[in-house]
């Protein structure tokens, strides 16, 4: 991936204009605000939705990537960053995975996510360290910038395809994807409050990433039906929750699912193996092992013995 040139024209990114339908945002009380917001929010959800065959090529990469012992990272700046962050920091209690599969590298560094740093996404010299010390081959590296242009995003990308990982582009301009970089390029349009890309391109690239995250992750056997199988029930809502899922998947009675729950020392996919097959812990869980993790695959076998 070549460098980005020094001179970028940013007045003429969609992301800097000025929205027409918005111009008159101080003369409006705030019911007419809330309208008008709502009203271009829907342009960022027909905006994601147009770029549903490159977020499913974005998924295949990443599921190659993770089946294969390879990690996740989201890199950016500002509220692209922070986005990245919150999705890295989502999906350990959401499919139970360790804290080291999904990371976030952000520009400025972890200050950086509760204050803004100006300057750092600048920063390509940072953004190349960064990645040179986390990223090897073999993993994937989604770049999240809504201009598309972010010196500390470009380098990072760079860096990391130089490294032998795949790399994915999150942006809300007509941005190029150098290299072998997959694009995902939503267009929501100018924002309402003009180049506060925290907005719709904020909401088109949270968007997104749900997706990235959770059509991998289901993809990778980490959810059963539409049901969160590989939670982490460490809070009184997600131990009632485990419960309800033991319950309900297996068949069996609250009390019944209690149990297995505690046998299964909090693990669900266990506990619903224990409870649906009438087995052990640790054949249950040899089960999923087995079957690679897939709960379905235990469940739809004639036996699990």
């Amino acid at each position: 991936m070549r460098a980005m040139p020094s001179r970028v024209r940013y007045e003429r990114l969609a992301t800097e204009r000025v929205n027409p339908r918005s111009r008159s945002l101080d003369r409006l009380g705030p019911r007419a605000i809330a309208t008008l917001m709502n009203r271009e929010d829907r342009r960022a959800v027909a905006a994601v939705g147009r770029v549903a065959p490159a977020i499913a090529a974005g998924v295949e990469r990443i599921v190659a990537s993770l089946a294969n012992g390879g990690r996740l990272f989201f890199v950016g700046a500002g509220t692209s960053g922070r986005l990245g962050v919150l999705e890295a920091a989502e999906c350990p209690p959401t499919f139970g995975t360790p804290r080291t599969l999904v990371q976030a590298i952000m520009a400025g560094g972890r200050a950086s996510v509760f204050r803004s740093r100006e300057g750092a996404e600048d920063d390509a010299r940072a953004a190349r360290r960064a990645v040179r010390a986390r990223v090897r081959r073999g993993d994937v590296v989604v770049g999240v910038s809504a201009s598309g242009v972010t010196p500390f995003v470009r380098a990072a990308l760079a860096a990391a395809s130089v490294r032998g990982a795949a790399t994915i582009l999150v942006a809300c301009n007509a941005a190029r994807a150098e290299g072998r970089a997959l694009l995902i390029a939503p267009a929501p349009g100018p924002e309402v409050l003009a180049g506060s890309t925290r907005l719709k391109a904020g909401t088109a690239t949270k968007l997104v990433l749900n997706t990235l995250t959770t059509a991998s992750m289901t993809r990778l056997g980490k959810v059963y039906g539409n049901r969160m199988v590989d939670l982490q029930p460490r809070s009184a809502k997600l131990r009632a929750r485990a419960e309800r899922l033991v319950a309900e998947i297996a068949g069996v009675g609250s009390a019944r699912a209690r149990r297995v729950l505690r046998g299964a020392r909090g693990n669900v996919r266990v506990a619903i193996v224990m409870a649906r097959r009438n087995l052990p812990a640790d054949a249950a869980a040899r089960a999923l092992r087995a079957a690679d993790g897939s709960l379905r695959s235990v469940l739809e076998r004639p036996s699990a013995r």
